[in-house]
């Protein structure tokens, strides 16, 4: 597990298995699947602030290097679950 400080109020969380979460603030709002060969992002479709929108569009642009790559959209719940479950493992 690794803990990466972006820029201030954005954050992502490195975890084995190639999976990687996008925290805005305190909220998990994006994650990136990556095998070493492809990856998939999923973003929250849930408007939040202007800032958040901004950190999650930057983190995507920061994953533009992967040739072999797919964007979805995923219910926030998604992220919080996903999150809830890295905390309980923990």
């Amino acid at each position: 597990m690794n803990l990466t400080p972006i820029k201030a109020n954005m954050t992502e969380l490195e975890l084995s298995g190639g999976l990687t979460i996008l925290f805005s603030y305190r909220t998990p709002v994006a994650c990136r699947w990556t095998n070493g060969i492809s990856q998939t992002i999923y973003k929250t479709e849930k408007k939040w602030s202007k800032t958040t929108s901004r950190h999650i569009n930057q983190w995507i642009v920061c994953c533009d290097d992967w040739t072999d790559r797919t964007i979805e959209t995923k219910p926030q719940e998604y992220f919080d679950n996903l999150a809830n479950s890295v905390a309980a493992h923990d």
